[in-house]
């Protein structure tokens, strides 16, 4: 079997566009990817364009190390977000063609299941307005859906600092939200890299009485000795990673011991086998995984194998029950969330097919994420764009 060809499908809504790529063979089974990208979509598929011509046609699909490889080292240039994203998308069709070939899951051919359903939470729910009442009856509907977990980032615009009123806000927010999930479900806290470290040391405190599972980026990613900073002096859990695209990166953070939970993004660090590599290293230093996931079903599934054959796996995010929830059918056989969890497939490669006719209602938009636009959190571009 030899790759024939890609093509690539841009799933458009205003705050985030999804990029599907399609691997097709000169045996007619046809492997799909996908990854979200932001705001470097149309780089993206200039690079696939090239990589198409320079790596996969001709290519076994069935080789997935070799080709990974290849991609990775095969221009010379250091591979960084667009480069790993677009790998990413070809290796999880590749494993989703061998699976089908094979007839079996691609959990299966990583080692097999530890797990027949994977926990979810919910993110993408808070589209709302920041007051309490508001976030307590949303976070309410979220708990009626059947979720046990849920993450929010309340803190508005806040940068490196927060001042007392805002703060006290802020952890209002996080409140009314507690109350409205009760004790059991879990709370996750995302700070979006926000803060200095005394900021986020200050507000972990506030927060240490409603027993969030997480602070998730506490600090900007890119000073991992103030992430330190911020785990010596909580109790917190802390979750980081969605920001570093190659698993080799992940080598500062283990020695640091700065991490309780990784968060790498399947569709940014080269695909399903670099994140199970990932995943056994974590587990060696006694740390968590919880993919970052704000993709579409697609990457979704990709995520769901991952978590299948993965005995350190924590929990998967899931944005599509709430923010753009009609983007699901473009995708057959979307993983869906009941009574909390997914239910691990066991269809043939990644399970799922996407609807061209379907994705082409879809078109490409002019996305944007600024999270320090005031109302970032409703994800509506005309007044505050965000994720």
């Amino acid at each position: 079997m030899r790759i024939t060809g890609i093509s690539t499908h841009v799933v458009g809504t205003p705050w985030r566009n999804l990029t599907y790529v399609q691997v097709h063979t000169d045996e007619g089974i046809t492997g799909v990817g996908e990854t979200r990208m932001l705001g470097r979509t149309d780089a993206l598929l200039g690079y696939l364009r090239e990589a198409e011509l320079n790596h996969l046609a001709g290519s076994d699909p069935f080789a997935v190390e070799d080709l990974v490889r290849r991609m990775k080292y095969g221009d010379y240039g250091r591979a960084g977000e667009i480069v790993m994203s677009g790998i990413a998308c070809v290796e999880m069709a590749c494993w989703d063609i061998k699976g089908k070939a094979l007839g079996v899951p691609v959990w299966q051919l990583l080692g097999g299941k530890v797990t027949d359903r994977v926990k979810a939470y919910a993110n993408g729910w808070y589209t709302v307005e920041r007051t309490p009442e508001a976030f307590h009856k949303a976070a309410s509907t979220v708990v009626e859906r059947g979720y046990r977990a849920l993450k929010l980032d309340p803190f508005g615009t806040g940068h490196f600092e927060l001042d007392h009123a805002e703060t006290l806000h802020s952890i209002s927010l996080v409140e009314a939200v507690r109350d409205a999930i009760g004790p059991e479900a879990e709370l996750l806290v995302e700070m979006h890299g926000r803060f200095s470290p005394a900021t986020a040391v200050r507000i972990a405190g506030e927060l240490e009485r409603f027993h969030p599972s997480w602070l998730e980026e506490p600090v900007p990613p890119e000073n991992l000795k103030a992430l330190a900073k911020v785990a010596e002096k909580t109790r917190l859990p802390i979750a980081t990673g969605e920001r570093i695209h190659d698993r080799i990166e992940f080598r500062e953070l283990f020695e640091s011991q700065a991490a309780d939970i990784i968060q790498p993004d399947v569709g940014h660090i080269g695909g399903i086998g670099e994140a199970r590599k990932l995943a056994a290293t974590a587990e060696t230093h006694y740390v968590l995984i919880a993919p970052h996931n704000v993709g579409g079903s697609v990457l979704t599934a990709a995520s769901l194998q991952l978590a299948g054959c993965t005995p350190n796996f924590k929990i998967l995010e899931h944005f599509n029950d709430f923010a753009d929830a009609e983007i699901k059918k473009v995708v057959k056989g979307a993983p869906q969330v009941v009574d909390g969890y997914f239910q691990l497939s066991h269809e043939p490669g990644l399970g799922v097919e996407l609807d061209t006719d379907a994705a082409a209602e879809f078109p490409q938009q002019q996305a944007r994420f600024d999270l320090w636009a005031e109302g970032w959190e409703k994800r509506n571009p005309s007044g505050g764009r965000g994720e």
